[in-house]
């Protein structure tokens, strides 16, 4: 099942502007989830003559049976906003922290 944690679910019907894979090939356990595929994504969702281009950022987590789709981020970033962002979650915050966030959702959207 794909889940798509966010207020407007109807922001990520496109095919993203870009998408950076984390981790794929392998597997990681988190919990009772096995970890198959983690994503960052770029949504462009407007342009602004001034302040530049308005990016929605997501991160996509997937598992053996299920996907999780989670806004990480959004607003006007400027140029190489996904590569910016993916730097500073590999090289600050780790991978492991945006997985766990991630399988919590999507613990509590199964139960729901």
């Amino acid at each position: 099942m794909k889940f798509v944690d966010m207020h407007d679910p109807s922001r990520v019907n496109e095919l993203p502007s870009q998408v950076q894979v984390l981790f794929s090939g392998g597997t990681f356990i988190q919990d009772e989830f096995t970890i198959t595929r983690v994503e960052m994504r770029l949504y462009i969702e407007r342009h602004d003559d001034n302040l530049g281009d308005y990016s929605l950022i997501t991160s996509f987590v997937e598992t053996e049976n299920d996907s999780i789709e989670m806004i990480y981020d959004e607003g006007f970033r400027g140029e190489n906003s996904l590569e910016r962002t993916v730097q500073f979650l590999t090289s600050n915050l780790g991978i492991s922290g945006l997985i766990l966030r991630s399988t919590i959702s999507m613990r509590e959207k199964k139960s729901e």
